[in-house]
């Protein structure tokens, strides 16, 4: 069935203009971001589930910190084919990318609850499953700035940023205790719920739109994801923000991806590791909500960009007393610091990146960054894994910390001024213009 209104509208970020300040309540009060962000926070709760019962498993079962943070990283190698994947979230309308992801990985998650499966195949299922990521996340992205507006995108970025991170901290919580006390199959059921919730969210709570591109058969795949990395790298602001973004995930990841052995260092008692565990993989999301609400609710937009170098900076700082080995309560609180620090920092890299992108172009340019953004967070458990192999864990994380607070000295120092982001959005909104206009005439025409 075509998913092709009558006429094509212009996107919902070029009509927009407003001045008056935004709140929370009219935000919500837009049905379809309504839709959109509950099916993507039920998502989020289930994949953390999952995740952190898979790694208490594996852990258990192999005492391998490696292994334990393989199966933790897992999740983000289906991002090394990111780019091409969000690509087709141009090409197709992005409710029925949403609506298919969503579906696969529910048949695929399914499949882990059959009894007696082994580990190895579960991995593989759950990689295969993970390919849905990308062009769900990519169509997510690109349409969240037609249904909000730009006037309303920052602000509906925090609140999706913030609660995802709060389904972050429900999600690993629940998750290291139901499978430390009860089942891991539990939490991989309650992941297969989710999606059937989501798909039920999509179906009736966001309408049918055409695909933001030219119909697929006339485009070459390759050519349109390569159009992806062009937009990101070949601008300097889009490439800035890329980055910064790579590098800060790079180094602060690192204590979720270690927290099951990191937990297992303080005691023996299974059930104290669980809630250790749990306790480490939070104090990250709920300091990002602290930080992403407060952040973007009480500091001015002006002044939030002002501080963005100072922001990247701080999150890998705060993480360097990791070398003196605390227990994990104090390692939580380092971590709920970097987490503020991100929570306070991520929606406005993101809001800015969002509007300095053109319509047609946010899937496959954000599937450029989340694939980055992927991929830096499974390089950086995979390496401080196999160094916790050789070395004293907290040692590790301490000294990743100490190269990640020079790394982001060094791009502060290179950060563009704000008219740079300022000439970069206004040119996108051009583009926009122009390419509405263009799409009425030619319908007329036809």
């Amino acid at each position: 069935m075509s998913e092709h209104p009558a006429r094509p509208e212009p996107p919902a970020d070029v009509v927009t203009q407003r001045e008056d300040p935004v709140t929370f309540g009219e935000l919500f009060r837009l049905r379809e971001f309504r839709a959109l962000y509950l099916s993507t926070v039920i998502n989020w709760v289930g994949d953390y589930l999952s995740r952190a019962a898979v790694t208490v498993l594996v852990y258990q079962e192999s005492n391998s910190v490696l292994l334990s943070a393989a199966s933790f990283a897992i999740g983000y190698l289906p991002w090394l084919f990111g780019p091409l994947l969000t690509t087709l979230a141009d090409r197709y309308p992005y409710r029925r990318v949403m609506l298919v992801s969503d579906l696969s990985r529910m048949v695929l998650v399914g499949l882990l609850l059959v009894p007696g499966i082994p580990i190895p195949v579960m991995l593989v299922l759950l990689f295969l499953s993970s390919l849905g990521a990308p062009p769900t996340q990519g169509a997510r992205s690109a349409l969240l700035p037609v249904v909000v507006g730009r006037h309303r995108l920052a602000l509906a970025l925090a609140a999706t940023q913030t609660t995802s991170q709060a389904a972050q901290v429900i999600g690993y919580l629940a998750g290291a205790t139901v499978a430390v006390a009860l089942s891991p199959r539990l939490a991989l059921a309650a992941d297969v719920l989710t999606f059937a919730a989501s798909i039920a969210l999509i179906l009736t709570g966001v309408r049918r739109r055409p695909a933001a591109d030219v119909p697929a058969e006339e485009r070459a795949l390759l050519r349109d994801t390569a159009e992806g990395f062009r937009m990101v790298f070949g601008r300097p602001a889009l490439r800035s923000i890329a980055i910064v973004v790579y590098t800060m995930t790079v180094f602060a990841i690192v204590p979720e991806g270690l927290a099951a052995a990191w937990a297992a260092e303080g005691t023996r008692d299974p059930t104290v590791q669980g809630l250790d565990q749990g306790m480490i993989m939070a104090a990250g999301p709920l300091g990002f909500v602290i930080g992403g609400v407060l952040f973007n609710r009480l500091v001015p937009e002006d002044r939030r960009a002002r501080l963005i170098p100072v922001l990247a900076v701080a999150t890998p700082l705060v993480l360097i007393p990791s070398l003196l080995g605390p227990p994990a309560p104090a390692v939580a609180l380092l971590v709920l610091l970097a987490g503020i620090s991100t929570g306070a920092l991520m929606p406005t890299l993101n809001a800015t990146f969002a509007l300095a992108v053109p319509h047609g172009f946010r899937a496959r340019a954000f599937g450029v960054v989340n694939s980055g953004v992927q991929l830096s967070q499974f390089g950086g458990v995979m390496l401080t894994g196999i160094l916790a192999e050789i070395f004293w864990l907290p040692l590790v994380v301490g000294v990743w910390s100490i190269c990640g607070t020079v790394a982001m000295v060094l791009l502060a120092m290179r950060w563009p001024s704000q008219a740079t982001f300022t000439a970069a959005t206004e040119a996108a909104a051009r583009q926009d213009t122009t390419r509405s206009t263009a799409s009425r005439v030619t319908h007329e025409r036809q």
